[in-house]
Parts: structure tokens; C-alpha cells; sequence
């Protein structure tokens, strides 16, 4: 298991890749719209992961809510498991709450769940399988 990626919730994707694009120099990987999300994402590499950086395409997306909510800020944390479906029937023998019980596509095709913060110590926490 490895971290994977960060995941920034902004309300402009392009106000944002001012600072980590033009003024840190990282280097865009990917940039697309996940539609069942209601995101923009963008992807920077940073190391041995990754910034995603997320803006809401929809008023009602979980994005949205975030920055109704909270601002702009640390939206979550993302692992990379070996295995989804292992990973996911072990937080689910533990009586672990998922945000979403089915397993998602995301921006580059990779597998997702997502782990309700209060199953993970108050941290949104993302699975992923590349």
C-alpha cells in the first residue's frame, strides 16, 4: 500500500494550477471532467504521488458541498491498494462504513471506493486500484 494522491477541493481548477503549475512548476498529468462526480479533476505528480485538484462541474456534486461547507482545502487522502475487493471485505468485516457501497471509476480509469470519514478517523479516506 501507498499514498497515492491528495485530493484539493477548489473552486477553479485553473485559479489553482496558477500557484501549483506556473508558480511550483509541477507539471499537469491529466485533466478531465468525471461526470458521475459532477468534478473537473487535475493531476500533478509530486514525487512519488500525486496533488489532484477538484472543482465542482455541478451545485450538488460532493465538491460543491465541501466548499459550501468548508472552503477550499484538503478534500482526502488516497491509498493505492494491490486489491480493491480484498481491501474493501476486510473494511466491511470490520464494520466499516463506505461512502458508496459499489466500487467507481475515476478520472484516469482507475477502481475507487471511497471510506466515510467516521470509519477513518475523521479523514475522507480513498482506496484506489490502478
Amino acid at each position: 500500500m501507498k499514498l497515492d494522491h491528495l485530493g484539493v477541493a477548489v473552486r477553479s481548477v485553473d485559479q489553482a494550477l496558477e500557484l501549483y503549475r506556473d508558480g511550483l512548476g509541477l507539471a499537469v498529468r491529466h485533466r478531465g471532467v468525471v461526470e458521475h462526480e459532477g468534478v473537473e479533476v487535475a493531476m500533478l505528480p509530486a514525487g512519488d504521488a500525486r496533488i489532484e485538484l477538484l472543482e465542482p462541474t455541478t451545485p450538488d456534486s460532493a465538491i460543491a458541498r465541501f466548499l459550501e461547507k468548508r472552503g477550499e482545502g484538503l478534500h482526502h487522502i488516497a491509498l493505492e491498494v494491490d486489491d480493491l475487493e480484498a481491501a474493501v471485505g476486510r473494511l466491511r468485516g470490520q464494520g466499516r462504513r463506505l461512502v458508496t457501497e459499489e466500487i467507481q471509476i475515476g478520472a484516469e480509469g482507475y477502481r475507487y471506493v471511497f471510506v466515510h470519514p467516521s470509519s477513518a478517523g475523521g479523514v475522507l479516506l480513498e482506496l484506489i486500484e490502478r
